[in-house]
């Protein structure tokens, strides 16, 4: 009673304090992030799109309804990538949309419907199958009276119905004003059809060796500036990890194979309450396999006959040479130890056959293309039946070429099969005659003339299995030696990482320029978590951290970071440094052989003049020099006969002469190649537009802080 006088008296106390915890625990709340990816940002918008935001409570909808959509084989980060991907598309696209005006009103609405998928639902057809105003409009009225549920579902089809709708229509007006003159299907013709024969000699970049060529840090940085838009690059992050894998040991596997190998023989066990001693039936002597396997195995008993394909791998050959009763084992298949008895043989108990199946009009499953009587289709095969049975007949030939049945493609293969399988009068010829053996049956199918392919025992086996897992000491193990790395590398430089993880013969496994977005890792899969890490804005460089995993850790260590924008002249490197070498290259020899004729060049040089045939523009290639549009555009600039210049090509420093010029047929009219640019330029209309409106987009991604 004490007590709680003493709590009565501080009510007020009480109450402050705890409101004063509470509003510490809000406030706290907005001014820290322990999201992995939060790097401090705050919002409600997934993203923003030229100012508009993409609202996270409207996005995580569209994220819960394209993970109905698409079901389990989609990942949540595959989900979130693609739910983005169509949102920030239908903001650049409405943002369009209200620029210009577009909308859509109901009838034209009823048009897209009539010229799409939607069409062809049943509740929109008349009595004649046919989509029908009237009727889809009564339908959708009635939806909204009779089935509510299925009326909101028309409501969002019928938004998404607007959306592409508007979008028809504006691409159309974009389309509307794509066209090519005849001027230009006259000069496209030209570039296929004029023609130049060639004699050249080229010093590759290839004869002055990369180690000769010192390029200075300066002027990567300018080959940088002169060319942006080939190096910039997104936030990116690289890493490397040791991967302790959680897998079972020598003596895991030992421990397997011998409880699977003293399940092979009875053993005895003492009944302490009757003082009698049972014999208990091992594997090779039961009399009841499958309550055996019940008991003791990963597998269950399959009592399904098997052909050779259709046994491990390992153990096939072995099997099917055994006699019923015998035991081989224990083997290792895969990640199981196994032992297999024969429990019983069928001799030829499985057919491989061919057939060219003639069929006639109301046949059962007959094409209905088929016409002829069934007079017909026997005389037709009986007519095929004395050419496959000529010597030198090619069966799987005449199949191809005469079948009416699905197997035709395949020279009428069925592959194998077993007793009861086929219809009747097929099965009793297919395993009522040799090898080899070719006749003519009747089935409800049709006419078939049938060869007898192969003939294969079939076994009943029964397996003893045990999977090979990790011992739960083996897992003690793995986590401790995880957990010494960790601490050790922790206590290191960050630059031992390697060093310590080899003196452990540990491997370590770099990943470099993983983006925000992305959740896969080489060697350890989905890895979101580590993703995350590797982008929050507290993780440094060198940093080092535990992970759990599929079946392991992963002690991974943050190696580098890269800004948004232009690399660096140490990253750009591996990319700007053979352009750099390739330039320089040129100018050497282009300064070396100034002057000189090709005859000249070519002695020089130790290289060989060379020439190409039948050369055209719009495939600017030279046989054993690749792609050069500059050196093939160069030769149709000259005349016949005349020499150019050296020329700075792709793969070396070229001269060219040429030797024949061929002008292109005369046509009268050049409209067919004008409607095949203006059919090519409309077609890529759709892509190249919203591609150039997203490239001009300013466009603020906030993915990472919400996934």
């Amino acid at each position: 009673m004490a007590i709680l006088e003493n709590i009565r008296k501080r009510t007020t106390v009480l109450i402050l304090i705890i409101g004063l915890a509470l509003f510490a625990f809000v406030i706290s709340g907005v001014f820290s992030s322990n999201n992995f990816a939060g790097g401090g940002k705050v919002g409600s918008a997934v993203a923003e799109v030229n100012g508009e935001s993409i609202s996270i409570d409207d996005f995580r909808r569209q994220v819960e309804t394209a993970s109905r959509q698409f079901g389990p084989n989609f990942s949540s980060t595959q989900l979130v990538n693609t739910v983005y991907d169509r949102e920030v598309r239908k903001t650049i696209l409405n943002q369009q949309f209200e620029d210009l005006g577009i909308d859509v009103e109901s009838d034209q609405i009823i048009e897209f419907v009539k010229t799409s998928g939607y069409a062809q639902i049943p509740d929109f057809l008349d009595e004649n199958g046919i989509f029908n105003e009237e009727v889809f409009k009564s339908a959708i009225a009635d939806w909204k009276v009779n089935d509510p549920l299925r009326y909101e579902a028309w409501l969002q089809d019928e938004q998404a119905i607007i959306e592409a709708a508007k979008e028809r229509l504006y691409f159309n007006l974009i389309k509307g004003g794509v066209g090519a003159t005849l001027t230009e299907g006259e000069f496209d013709y030209k570039l296929a059809n004029e023609k130049v024969d060639i004699q050249y000699v080229r010093v590759p970049y290839t004869s002055i060796a990369d180690s000769t060529i010192e390029v200075s840090k300066s002027e990567i940085q300018a080959y940088i500036s002169n060319h942006q838009k080939e190096f910039e690059q997104e936030r990116a992050r690289d890493v490397r990890f040791i991967y302790f894998e959680e897998k079972p040991s020598a003596e895991d596997e030992n421990a397997v194979k011998e409880a699977i190998t003293s399940l092979l023989g009875d053993t005895v066990e003492y009944n302490e309450d009757n003082d009698t001693t049972d014999t208990i039936p091992g594997f090779r002597s039961t009399t009841d396999m499958a309550a055996f396997l019940d008991r003791n195995s990963d597998t269950k008993y399959d009592t399904i006959y098997k052909r050779k394909n259709e046994l491990p791998a390992i153990a096939a050959d072995t099997l099917m040479a055994m006699n019923v009763g015998e035991v081989y084992g224990p083997y290792k298949d895969g990640n199981f130890f196994k032992v297999s008895k024969v429990m019983d043989r069928k001799a030829n108990g499985t057919v491989k056959a061919s057939h060219i199946l003639f069929t006639w009009e109301g046949a059962e499953r007959a094409n209905p293309s088929i016409t002829r009587t069934k007079e017909e289709a026997e005389a037709k095969a009986k007519e095929i039946l004395a050419e496959a049975k000529k010597e030198g007949a090619i069966f799987t030939s005449l199949a191809r070429e005469h079948s009416d049945g699905p197997s035709a493609p395949r020279g009428g293969d069925l592959g194998y099969f077993e007793e009861g399988v086929m219809a009747d009068e097929f099965n009793d010829f297919c395993f009522g005659n040799p090898v080899g053996t070719i006749g003519l049956v009747e089935t409800q199918f049709g006419f078939h003339i049938i060869k007898v392919d192969d003939k294969q025992d079939v076994l009943r086996v029964a397996t003893l299995s045990r999977e090979i897992e990790p011992s739960e000491e083996t897992i003690n193990t793995l986590f401790t030696n995880a957990t010494k790395f960790e601490m050790s590398a922790l206590d290191a430089e960050p630059e031992n990482f390697g060093d310590i993880a080899r003196e452990s013969s540990y491997t370590v496994r770099p990943v470099n320029k993983i983006k925000e977005m992305d959740e896969n890792l080489p060697g350890l899969g989905s890895q979101r978590s580590i993703v995350q890490w590797a982008f929050n804005e507290e993780t440094s460089v060198g940093d080092i951290r535990r992970f759990n995993v599929n079946n392991g850790y992963a002690v991974v260590q943050l190696t580098k970071k890269y800004k948004k924008g232009l690399m660096t002249p140490e990253d750009a490197s591996a990319t700007a440094l053979p352009e750099i070498r390739k330039e320089l290259k040129a100018e050497r020899i282009m300064a070396a052989n100034q002057g000189k004729a090709m005859d000249a060049i070519a002695s020089d040089n130790n290289v060989s003049l060379s020439s190409a045939t039948s050369v055209t523009l719009k495939a600017p290639t030279l046989a054993g020099a690749g792609r050069e549009p500059l050196v093939v555009g160069t030769a149709f600039a000259l005349n016949q006969d005349q020499t150019s210049g050296l020329i700075k090509g792709e793969s070396g420093v070229y001269m060219v002469k040429v030797t024949k010029k061929e002008d292109a047929p005369a046509m009268e009219n050049f409209s067919t190649y004008a409607n095949s640019l203006r059919t090519s330029a409309a077609n890529r209309v759709n892509t190249g537009v919203y591609n150039a409106l997203k490239d001009k987009a300013e466009i603020e991604d906030n993915r990472a802080v919400f996934y």
